[in-house]
């Protein structure tokens, strides 16, 4: 595995960009965004910690708000400060650290840091380039604003569960199914990445800040792949696929069973055949002697292959259900056909591929005297890179390198902060 201490010192595109991020699950994601590409991220925590750490699973089974293997992932490459913003002593700390920031990134619920005097008019009268980015459920306004939600909730009212399931050809009466993993505050967090991309890209410009008020309710339901457009360019609504995107149609099936019990994920069949793929493709499966028909000189014509979709799909469907998982995504992909294989964390882990393009990371946690292994970048940069700093911040870590190095408060007033219960 690679390890974030490679000797990788090139500055990262957002160096140089100060964040407080007062953020749960709602944008943490979003902080971690930035973090991991070289900007000063602060997550600003109450005292004892977020909520957030409470959340499993944790290392070796073993609860503690330090071990938070879900805490760890989110917010790697931040540093850490407890401050109490709801007491008069935290609220003038975080003034002042305000005033050191390009952004701030929040998930409060709607209107409640303007209530204690820290809203964006509030901070930006003093620091009028500042860029404030509030993640809520639905806006700062509008009449579901105050409406309590849940990853579920977003999920169903925002459209992706009613594109997510199986055909009613393989599961009678089949229910709308919900993605794991929080998807909905993924979602909201890249919309309010790319709002934070555009307001830096207009300060640069400018000189001047701006508010961006992201909806997870809007950015959920602008992220159905077809389902919205296709309705309302049409009035037609998609049906839910097995393994496969929603559509109108009834399209060919592209996950496929193979004789060692995994399953494998091609392409819409035909979407990405051309008479001299296919030539390719036959010649393979021929060696195996499943190739059928396909070597047949009429699937050299564009017309006979556009409507020969499911006859595509079944012979492929009897390729894999005699061929093993591995040698079948690995050959497809050999020659250039973008199949994967549905597969565990554990068969993850190790594969050459991710391997090669040092996708898994070594995170050194030097209060535990260990490195984790974390998955990393999503894509490579070559010109400034991506890369986890350090471990995510335990609770208060940079209280006195922050307030005290960077804001000058002295050991003395950052001790009396402390018996306040400020931090």
């Amino acid at each position: 595995m690679k390890s974030t201490d490679s000797g990788n010192t090139m500055p990262g595109p957002l160096a140089g960009l100060r964040v407080l991020e007062l953020t749960g699950e709602h944008a943490q994601f979003c902080g971690k965004l930035m973090a991991d590409l070289g900007a000063d991220v602060i997550k600003v925590e109450p005292p004892g910690g977020q909520e957030t750490r409470n959340v499993g699973p944790y290392l070796n089974d073993e609860y503690h708000p330090e071990r938070s293997l879900y805490f760890w992932h989110y917010n790697t490459s931040k540093r850490g400060v407890t401050l109490d913003i709801t007491s008069p002593e935290g609220q003038e700390v975080f003034k002042r650290l305000a005033g050191t920031a390009g952004l701030i990134l929040e998930s409060f619920p709607a209107g409640y840091l303007p209530s204690i005097g820290l809203g964006y008019e509030d901070l930006s009268a003093v620091n009028p380039g500042l860029i404030m980015c509030s993640v809520t459920p639905f806006g700062q306004d509008g009449p579901w604003r105050d409406y309590q939600t849940s990853d579920l909730l977003h999920l169903a009212a925002g459209g992706q569960m009613a594109s997510s399931g199986y055909d009613v050809e393989d599961v009678p009466d089949a229910p709308p199914i919900a993605p794991g993993g929080g998807n909905a505050w993924h979602i909201a967090s890249h919309y309010a990445y790319i709002g934070i991309m555009g307001a830096l890209y207009h300060r640069d410009f400018t000189g001047e800040g701006q508010y961006i008020d992201v909806s997870i309710h809007e950015a959920c339901s602008l992220t159905t792949e077809g389902a919205i457009a296709i309705y309302l360019s049409t009035g037609d609504v998609v049906r839910r696929h097995t393994g496969r995107h929603a559509s109108v149609d009834m399209s060919p099936g592209i996950q496929h069973a193979t004789n060692d019990g995994g399953f494998i994920n091609t392409t819409r069949s035909g979407s990405n055949l051309t008479p001299a793929r296919i030539k390719i493709l036959a010649s393979w499966m021929d060696e195996h002697g499943l190739a059928q028909d396909l070597l047949d000189d009429k699937y050299q014509d564009l017309n006979v292959v556009e409507e020969s979709g499911q006859h595509f799909a079944d012979v492929l469907k009897n390729f894999f259900a005699n061929m093993p998982l591995v040698e079948a995504y690995e050959g497809g992909q050999e020659l250039n056909f973008p199949w994967g294989a549905v597969r565990t964390m554990e068969e993850i882990m190790g594969d050459p591929h991710l391997e090669d393009r040092e996708f898994f990371v070594s995170v050194e946690h030097p209060e535990l005297d260990q490195e984790f292994t974390y998955p990393g970048a999503a894509a490579i940069y070559n010109g400034s890179p991506w890369r986890i700093s350090r471990r995510a911040p335990l609770i208060g870590e940079h209280n006195r390198e922050i307030l005290g190095g960077e804001l000058g408060i002295s050991g003395t007033g950052l001790e009396a902060l402390k018996q306040t219960g400020a931090i």
